[in-house]
């Protein structure tokens, strides 16, 4: 091993995280002697878990156990709460922005002796009218929480007004992509929901329009086509409108307008039309697929670029268990996996020993549709309603990081089971300063003349 070996991780998601685990198990000694150094340069202090997002927007998790600490699991790392904004590979070097740096302190360089590249992905928008404006996202749990929130307004301004219209656009839900992220997301909060109406008197479950558009002629493909025909059965049969082949063409003015021609005044546009790599790649001036992945070999390095690695969103990894060289789908499955790989071939590297090859085959998906509902096929088998949900429930549960959050999770469910769903909106965190500002002499939020 060289005499101090620098090791910067990018990314503080799932891939980096476990990178960074995994490295700081390997190299424990060399670290308390001050042989290597792991800096760990990410947006949040934090390590969200996706797969919980629509349970936490349920209400069924608290939202700080979806998210885990790096701070705590990485104790012997150096964790930077900023981002990479630029990577000279030649000279290992990266340009990131700190919090510091928003303040005006500019831009740091930090040099390195290996780099691993996990800033995993962003949503990949299009240039929808209105989508800017009055669209939201469900990558984090910032936006999953906000969402619960913006439902339940919702759900009270219906119950407060007299005004048809106002009451049918903010009883309209539409969900765009039919992937994970939106039937998931879709079949927890219309379950939350259909719960919630039960107390309020003048809003009932059959007042709320559920729409999800798709713009393929299927939902779920990962789970495979019987599953997916059965979930779109299962929405169906909860009165949720589920439009495949179909394309969002507008949402400018608060109306949804759809490429089948149809138009649907609403107040609720959630986008979860899949990702695209994060533009840090672009910046790296490292080699890309045409999808603007890193090139990766099945090593987990970056082909023709000595010291570099990637794994998970950021990287097109070929699957050395398939036939048809495809590469690895880049979900969580993989990314734990190759998270170990990684810090194991990187550990291999600084002691001079040969490197592993990932290899991994695909065991299968899970999905959660609400309370009690889900579909399943793993390793073959396929699993629908409670069984699945029962699955989905057990399979994530092992996979959510450290023993703290398995434990508080499980808590959760568990009393969940005993009492009953809490229903109430805290829409007002959004806005924490605004009861002060205007009892200071400001304007209240959503004033154009009042203050940020």
């Amino acid at each position: 091993m060289k005499e101090r070996a620098r090791i910067l991780v990018v990314g503080g998601g799932y891939v980096g995280m476990y990178t960074a685990l995994r490295l700081q198990r390997k190299l424990k000694a060399e670290l308390r002697r001050g042989e290597a150094e792991i800096t760990v340069v990410t947006p949040d202090p934090y390590m969200t878990y996706q797969p919980f997002l629509p349970e936490a927007a349920a209400g069924s998790i608290s939202p700080r156990h979806v998210v885990v600490p790096l701070r705590r699991v990485l104790p012997l790392c150096r964790v930077i709460v900023g981002e990479v904004t630029a990577v000279d590979h030649p000279h290992r070097t990266a340009t990131l922005t700190t919090l510091a740096g928003r303040e005006g302190a500019g831009s740091e360089h930090l040099s390195y002796d290996e780099i691993v590249l996990a800033p995993g992905s962003v949503a990949r928008t299009l240039p929808v009218p209105g989508l800017a404006e009055h669209g939201i996202g469900f990558k984090t749990v910032e936006e999953a929480i906000g969402l619960r929130n913006h439902v339940i307004e919702q759900m009270d301004i219906a119950s407060s007004t007299r005004d048809p219209a106002i009451r049918d656009a903010a009883l309209t839900f539409v969900f765009v992509g039919g992937g994970y992220a939106g039937v998931e997301a879709l079949g927890e909060l219309e379950d939350m929901a259909r719960y919630t109406a039960r107390h309020y008197h003048n809003v009932r479950p059959e007042d709320m329009k559920w729409i999800l558009v798709e713009a393929s002629d299927r939902i779920l493909p990962e789970v495979g086509p019987d599953l997916g025909r059965y979930t779109v059965a299962e929405l169906r049969r909860r009165n949720v409108q589920v439009l495949l082949g179909t394309r969002l063409d507008s949402c400018a003015d608060r109306v949804a307008v759809l490429s089948d021609g149809q138009r649907f005044p609403t107040r609720t546009v959630v986008w979860t039309a899949g990702v695209r790599p994060h533009p840090l790649l672009a910046a790296t001036g490292l080699p890309l697929t045409d999808r603007g992945r890193l090139r990766c070999t099945a090593q987990l390095a970056v082909e023709g670029a000595a010291h570099a690695w990637a794994a998970g969103d950021a990287a097109a990894v070929p699957d050395v268990t398939a036939d048809d060289g495809r590469d690895c789908a880049p979900n969580a499955q993989h990314a734990l996996r190759q998270a170990r790989t990684l810090g194991d071939n990187i550990t291999r590297t600084l002691r001079g020993e040969p490197l592993d090859v990932y290899a991994h085959r695909y065991a299968g998906s899970v999905a959660s549709l609400g309370l009690h509902k889900g579909v399943a096929h793993v390793y073959g088998r396929k699993l629908k309603g409670y069984p699945a949900w029962l699955m989905h429930r057990a399979y994530h549960l092992s996979r959510v990081p450290t023993f703290n959050r398995k434990a508080r999770v499980l808590a959760e469910w568990t009393l969940a089971g005993l009492f009953k769903r809490e229903i109430v909106s805290l829409g007002s965190l959004e806005h924490p300063r605004a009861e002060f500002e205007l009892a200071a002499g400001g304007k209240p939020p959503g004033d154009p003349k009042g203050s940020s």
